[in-house]
């Protein structure tokens, strides 16, 4: 009934030309892990200013995050996922979301951290950045295995799908 309103699918099983969702959540990664690395600097060298830098950074990764999402709920249910990728998709999203929630939660009390001394950060925040990191770079290997192990959005898979060869 609605597949009248959508425009048809491509190669890449996609109703646009080629995946949105790594192009946003490189922009994620790379603004957290800069973020990370700033407040590092920061705190050993008591350069106050990486602070601000890494504060600006961590807002922006917090709101690209959720559109990463989107963009990845919906490209994930135009993929392929065939039983061998099925349980590192399920994986990646469940990941995906439990990170969005905790980078909006660890912004917030950065938030209050910077109301509180800008000048700053306690020891606590920062052990919470390296286990955020470690759950990141975790992410980063499911997202790539996706790609590059099973293929999901690769004209070759999606022609296997289409074909009932999956």
């Amino acid at each position: 009934m609605f597949e009248n309103l959508l425009p048809p699918l491509n190669n890449h099983n996609l109703p646009y030309p080629d995946t949105i969702h790594p192009i946003v959540v490189h922009f994620v990664i790379a603004m957290f892990l800069f973020a990370v690395l700033c407040d590092v600097i920061a705190y050993f060298t008591k350069n106050v200013r990486l602070y601000e830098v890494s504060w600006w950074n961590m807002v922006f990764a917090t709101v690209s995050i959720f559109i990463a999402i989107i963009f990845g709920q919906l490209e994930a249910g135009l993929a392929t996922p065939y039983a061998a990728a099925a349980a590192d998709l399920n994986l990646h999203t469940l990941l995906g979301w439990s990170l969005s929630g905790l980078l909006a939660t660890i912004t917030g009390w950065r938030y209050i951290i910077r109301l509180r001394n800008a000048n700053s950060l306690p020891k606590a925040y920062l052990g919470l950045n390296a286990v955020l990191t470690v759950l990141v770079l975790f992410q980063i290997y499911l997202g790539d295995k996706l790609v590059w192990v099973y293929g999901l959005h690769t004209e070759p898979v999606v022609e296997a799908g289409r074909g009932g060869l999956l």
